[in-house]
C-alpha cells in the first residue's frame, strides 16, 4: 500500500504527543478541543490483514494501527498494556470476530470507551465439523476475495459511522479498493484453474484455506483444524500422509506464523515436494513477498503454482 509506513510513521508521532499531553497536563481544554477537531481519527484493528483493508478504505482521512505486528500469530496473542491504551485511545476497534481473536472479548473489557466492529458481519461462516472445534466457524473469511469485499463494506460503515464528514471520501477509497480486490480475484481465478483437475488438493497445516479452496474449486486437507497448542500429533501426520499418498497431490504447505516441521514430516514420507509457507493470520514487514492483503492473495497463488508445477510454474 502506497504511503504505509509514512503513515504509520505519523501515527506513532500522533500517539507520541497524545501520550505527552495526556501525561504533563500540558494542554488546556480549548487547545486539546481544537486539536480534536483537526485531527484524523484513530483506529486500532486486532491483526495486520484488517489493519490493512482499513488503512485502504481510510486514505489520509484516517490513520490505521494494527495491535499485532507482522508475523505475529493472532489467534492466542496475549495482548500487553500497551495495547489496551491503544485501544482506548482510538475512535474504532475493528476485529474479526467468528472466534479468531479467543481474546479480544475479555482484552476490549479492559480496554474502555472506544467504539467496536466485527468485520465478518452479514457473513455466513463455513463450519470446521472437526474434533473439539465441531459446530464452529471457520474464522478465516477474509481468504475468500468475495468476502473481502463484505469486510471492506463494514470497514466503510463503520468509518461513516464514526467520521460522516469524510464519508464521501470513504465511499470512494472502498469502490477503488474493492475493485482491486475483484482483479486480484479474477487473476486468482484464471491461475488456480491451471490445477489439475485430479489432482486439486490444497494440503495445509492448518485449515484455514476452507473458504479460498471453496472460491477456486480446490479440495482442503489439513493436519489441524484451527491454530493453535495442536501442531501435528501422530495420528494427524499419519492421516495426512495417507491422503497426500492417495490424491497424488505433488506438494503440501504450511502458513508463515506456525511450526512447518510436521509438514515437512508428510512430505518427506508422502513423497511430495514441501512447497512452502503460506499467508494467513499476518502479513510481512513492507520488504516482505505478502506487505499487504492484495500481495498476500498473489503471493500465496504463487506459491501454491510453484508447488504443484516447480519452475514451469510461470509457463
Amino acid at each position: 500500500m502506497t504511503g504505509s509506513a509514512s503513515r504509520r510513521r505519523l501515527l506513532a508521532a500522533t500517539l507520541g504527543l497524545a501520550t505527552l499531553a495526556a501525561t504533563t497536563g500540558a494542554t488546556t481544554g480549548a487547545t486539546t478541543g481544537t486539536a480534536a477537531a483537526q485531527s484524523p481519527k484513530r483506529i486500532v484493528a486486532t491483526f495486520t490483514v484488517l489493519a490493512d483493508m482499513a488503512q485502504n478504505v481510510a486514505g489520509d482521512a484516517a490513520l490505521v494501527e494494527s495491535l499485532t505486528r507482522p508475523g505475529a500469530e493472532i489467534h492466542d496473542y496475549e495482548p500487553t498494556p500497551l495495547d489496551v491504551v491503544r485501544a482506548r485511545s482510538a475512535d474504532l476497534v475493528l476485529w474479526n470476530g467468528l472466534g479468531l481473536e479467543r481474546w479480544f472479548e475479555r482484552f476490549f473489557s479492559r480496554a474502555g470507551h472506544a467504539r467496536q466492529a466485527v468485520l465478518t458481519e452479514g457473513i455466513t461462516p463455513i463450519g470446521i465439523g472437526q474434533g473439539p472445534y465441531e459446530n464452529q466457524p471457520n474464522p478465516h473469511a477474509w481468504m475468500s476475495p468475495t468476502l473481502a469485499l463484505v469486510y471492506v463494506e463494514n470497514i466503510r460503515k463503520a468509518l461513516a459511522d464514526i467520521d460522516p464528514a469524510n464519508a464521501a471520501t470513504y465511499a470512494a477509497n472502498a469502490e477503488r479498493y474493492a475493485a482491486q480486490i475483484r482483479a486480484v480475484d479474477a487473476r486468482l481465478r484464471e491461475s488456480l484453474a491451471r490445477l489439475p483437475a485430479d489432482r486439486r488438493v490444497l494440503a495445509t497445516c492448518e485449515g484455514a484455506f476452507s473458504y479460498l479452496t471453496r472460491d477456486y474449486g480446490l479440495r482442503e486437507a489439513y493436519l489441524w483444524p484451527i491454530n493453535s497448542e495442536d501442531e501435528g500429533t501422530p495420528r494427524q501426520i499419519r492421516a495426512m500422509i495417507d491422503t497426500v499418498r492417495r490424491t497424488r497431490v505433488p506438494a503440501v504447505f504450511c502458513e508463515s506464523t506456525v511450526n512447518d516441521r510436521p509438514m515437512r514430516q508428510v512430505a518427506r514420507e508422502a513423497g511430495a515436494r514441501f512447497g512452502g509457507a503460506l499467508f494467513v493470520d499476518s502479513l510481512t514487514a513492507e520488504d516482505g513477498p505478502a506487505p499487504t492483503y492484495l500481495k498476500l492473495l498473489e503471493a500465496n497463488a504463487d506459491m501454491i503454482l510453484r508447488g504443484f508445477f516447480g519452475n514451469q510454474a510461470n509457463r
